[in-house]
């Protein structure tokens, strides 16, 4: 793979670099701005640019070498980055992978951007778990597959990816961290500057978190004051932003604390901030021993420990995985996680021993030349321009010219602002007028219901606030239900008074669908915590019910929940029950004409179904599979109009058997729920028919309908309360607008699902 330069600038003419960026104050920013900066530097011929990943609203002041910022938890930013990369003739992609940086279940958002692109793409790994849950490891298949090579830091990486992800060895590249060129000097030299002439001196640097193990070395110094009365240890480095974000300084005021406690506080100086790069040499420069005590052996990479072993450092380091490597063959020592006894006796004995310090600091600074950022830029180059020889100059099927019946249609971006207007501090209010909530009609438990259902669908697609407004509507339930009767009240005025004692049984079922939606996907223990309380309280009054729509909800709940809590019998028993008394329905009711479960079709139709289709699944009862595909097979064609566009059975009489079918008033809570069965339909069959039907209910929402006319707002993200037989009707209520976002979610989980199935 040798290549000389002038090669290299005519072959890679642009080169883009996705990962965080500074003045972003984390690990990867700084990689990849030293990475960046060095081919820059290095390739003249060659132009650089940036995209780096913003986890605040604000941004950042980059540079100009940054071009398009992606938005973390945005999904449509890594399409629209995507974009711009492939009309921008940008020649590979170097990527910087590490799970907590990009948006969705783990960091799931960029494959969206990679499937997208037409250039080769160079994936630098700097997390490779040996234990991935399956969606850490599906990211990471995932993200294999759609890189050309892949580029670790470590021997250990090669191997865990060879071993327990199954990647060929012949994609992978073995290149060091990268590290600044610095002299090797006398630690003694710079002291004066930093006011500790004369001290020995302790270093750790880096973003201040639990995982870093300083308490230790605190610990340690009363042992190592003892003999060395001299010493000083720094603690170099701001905490890191989540953890300010989630813990404030809690952690380096018990630092502070456990100094004080030890009796060494005067011994220990804390420099809470973020340094520059030169800023970082000089104290590196001034240190006698570097000590890494990381609490975790589950490691890959380390830049602090690449940094100092570079420059020179005695170092002692907890067996991390990355520090084992690094400080093989006497380029520096090793000792257990969290023992402060053994810690103290080896920087004693490294103190002691002053020609075996420098022995290691000679080995150490020797091995990191081959580190140095233009030796490393130098190997990138070159595993850049084999990616780029051994890419398919052909392009791939998704980005070959296919007629409009074999390519989906583009879903329309996600906008939450109509949802936000309708909720307020006590949750979801009921109607609108026009866009305007309207007070008068207060709120409901259904309307909090779907509310809580479209959260929970945001927050698995990585939306930030999708917690705090599950929170609200999860709340609103939790106030809703009514210990004596054990069902939920329904509606409440606008003063927070209720107005029944015991709501519908469709508003029963369908909040225990939403409860069970909570339980089976959120991640935010204090969210499934009072969901599975009120879950527990409410799951037997449905059994009492009597509306099969009331039945049909609770399935889909009651199946959701036992995705994580499979093991619980009485669910499992009251769905056996109420899914028997769906069968019992369908099969008294239907005829070759009728294929239905009752004598009259009203709404949510689609639903009744979709819970068969769950059951027949998940209790291995092929009757009632086939009846669940039968009867929506049959819905689906009575509700298509002859110029093939979903047609739903209007609120204006309804449909009974034998009478005439109502055109108008058509629901946008028929779309949806038709969008939700055909998906499960297709999810169990895979028939490429029920993909197209949902497609069909959802294009309704869009203006393929009786009147060519969009119900959905995209100026607000909200959706208009129906299709009148002259006009949409303008007021934009929760019902209409939750069964949008819902249809809209489910689509674009489904699409996620399909893709991840296809790589």
């Amino acid at each position: 793979m040798n290549m000389n330069r002038s090669a290299a600038d005519a072959t890679l003419s642009r080169v883009a670099f996705i990962g965080n960026y500074l003045p972003r104050l984390c690990g990867i920013a700084t990689f990849t701005t030293d990475l960046c900066e060095a081919i820059a530097s290095r390739y003249s011929g060659t132009t650089c640019i940036a995209l780096p990943v913003n986890d605040i609203a604000a941004g950042y002041p980059y540079p100009p070498r940054v071009r398009f910022e992606l938005e973390e938890k945005d999904i449509e930013s890594y399409r629209r980055a995507a974009d711009f990369l492939n009309i921008n003739n940008v020649d590979l992609v170097s990527l910087q992978h590490e799970y907590g940086i990009f948006g969705g279940r783990a960091g799931s958002h960029i494959l969206t951007l990679l499937r997208e692109l037409r250039m080769p793409i160079v994936t630098t790994l700097h997390t490779i778990l040996r234990e991935p849950d399956p969606d850490q490891k599906r990211v990471l298949l995932d993200i294999a597959a759609l890189s050309d090579r892949l580029i670790v830091m470590s021997a250990r990486g090669v191997e865990f990816l060879r071993e327990i992800y199954g990647v060929s060895p012949e994609k992978i590249d073995l290149i060091p961290h990268g590290i600044p060129e610095v002299p090797f000097v006398d630690p003694s030299f710079n002291k004066d500057v930093f006011g500790v002439e004369g001290k020995t001196v302790l270093l750790s640097f880096g973003l201040l978190s639990a995982s870093k193990g300083i308490e230790n070395v605190i610990s340690a110094l009363p042992a190592i004051l003892a003999r060395h009365p001299n010493v000083v240890y720094i603690v170099l480095g701001a905490t890191h932003p989540n953890v300010v974000k989630n813990d404030g300084e809690t952690y380096r005021i018990s630092l502070q604390w456990l100094a004080q406690e030890k009796g060494v506080e005067s011994q220990v100086i804390f420099y809470n901030r973020f340094v520059s790069l030169e800023e970082l040499v000089e104290f590196i420069s001034v240190a006698d021993i570097y000590i890494t005590p990381y609490l975790n052996e589950a490691q890959i990479t380390s830049g602090t420990l690449a940094y100092t072993l570079g420059a020179g450092k005695a170092v002692i380091s907890t067996p991390y995985w990355y520090a084992q490597e690094m400080l093989a063959d006497g380029r520096g020592a090793l000792v257990p996680f969290r023992d402060p006894e053994a810690l103290a006796e080896q920087v004693n004995h490294l103190l002691d021993e002053e020609s075996l310090r420098h022995a290691m600091r000679k080995k150490a600074y020797l091995y990191g030349r081959e580190m140095i950022w233009p030796q490393v830029a130098s190997r990138y180059m070159e595993t850049f321009l084999s990616a780029r020889s051994g890419h398919r100059h052909f392009a791939h099927d998704e980005f070959a010219v296919k007629p409009l019946d074999k390519r989906p249609g583009e879903l329309p971006p996600l906008k939450l602002d109509h949802l936000n207007t309708l909720t307020d501090d006590t949750g979801m209010l009921q109607h609108a007028i026009f866009t305007v909530p309207n007070y008068h009609e207060g709120y409901c438990v259904d309307d909090n219901a779907r509310a809580l259902m479209v959260s929970v669908l945001l927050e698995v697609l990585g939306n930030e606030h999708a917690q705090e407004l599950a929170s609200r509507y999860l709340a609103f339930i939790w106030y809703a239900f009514n210990t004596e009767t054990g069902r939920f009240r329904n509606f409440m005025d606008y003063q927070r008074h209720w107005l029944e004692v015991i709501g519908s049984d469709d508003s029963h079922g369908r909040t225990l669908w939403a409860l069970g939606t909570v339980l089976g996907r959120t991640h935010a223990p204090a969210l499934y915590n009072m969901a599975g309380w009120v879950f527990e309280q409410a799951l037997p009054a449905v059994l009492d019910t009597t509306s099969p729509r009331a039945w049909a909800f609770a399935i889909m709940g009651i199946q959701e929940y036992l995705l994580r809590f499979g093991g619980d019998r009485r669910a499992d028993k009251i769905r056996e029950e109420l899914s028997s008394r769906l069968m019992a329905l369908y099969t008294h009711q239907r005829t070759d004409e009728w294929r239905w479960f009752e004598n009259r079709l009203t709404y949510c139709n689609a639903a009744l179904p979709h819970a068969l289709l769950l059951c027949g699944e998940a209790m291995s009862d092929p009757s009632m599979t086939d009846a669940g595909l039968e009867s929506l097979a049959w819905l689906t064609t009575l509700q298509r109009a002859d110029r093939g566009h979903f047609v739903p059975i209007g609120s204006n009489g309804f449909y009974s058997q034998g009478g005439e079918r109502a055109r108008f008033d058509q629901q946008p809570v028929e779309a949806q729920t038709m969008v939700s069965a055909c998906l499960e339909a297709y999810r169990i069959t895979s028939g490429k028919q029920w993909q197209n039907e949902a497609r069909r209910a959802f294009d309704w929402f869009l203006g393929r309908n009786d009147l060519n006319l969009p119900i959905y707002d995209p100026t607000t993200g909200g959706c208009r309360d129906g299709l009148h037989p002259d006009r949409p009707n303008e007021n934009q209520g929760a019902e209409s607008t939750l069964a949008f976002l819902q249809s809209l979610l489910e689509l674009r989980l489904a699409e996620h699902a399909s893709l991840s199935t296809e790589d």
